[in-house]
């Protein structure tokens, strides 16, 4: 299966002001890159869409917008690649289905082994607390 791509066309970056220190340079250049990606509306697959949408991340908004933001290089065009790589990245992530889960069930020996744990468990227990003793 080849993996789904994306499609820049489809990609609106728009270029901000980073944050945090950087002196006077990060104060005067738009040099972090906020990347859009409208998923319901993209080319993708309909299953990786779903899959995609179906992420618990708090980078997708209501509308299914992926929005990430990219501030890590000092240059705007290292900064839109790299957002454009890690969208691409969480693209990939989902775009093999999960294996389905086989219900299978504990072997005999496993069962032994659980039941005998919890039988030395309880006896120790059993060994604390105070005893009627003839004392």
């Amino acid at each position: 299966m080849t993996r789904p791509l994306v499609n820049e066309a489809e990609v609106e970056l728009t270029a901000i002001r980073a944050q945090g220190a950087g002196g006077q340079h990060v104060n005067k250049v738009s040099s972090a890159v906020h990347l859009r990606f409208d998923v319901p509306a993209s080319s993708l697959p309909d299953d990786v869409k779903t899959r995609l949408l179906a992420l618990a991340d708090g980078r997708l908004t209501q509308d299914g917008v992926l929005v990430l933001k990219a501030q890590q290089h000092r240059s705007r065009e290292m900064n839109r690649l790299d957002a454009l790589t890690r969208l691409q990245a969480l693209v990939d992530s989902v775009a093999t289905p999960p294996r389905a889960r086989r219900a299978t069930r504990p072997t005999y020996a496993s069962k032994v082994r659980r039941l005998e744990g919890k039988r030395q468990r309880s006896d120790v227990k059993a060994g604390r607390g105070r005893h009627s003793g003839g004392d």
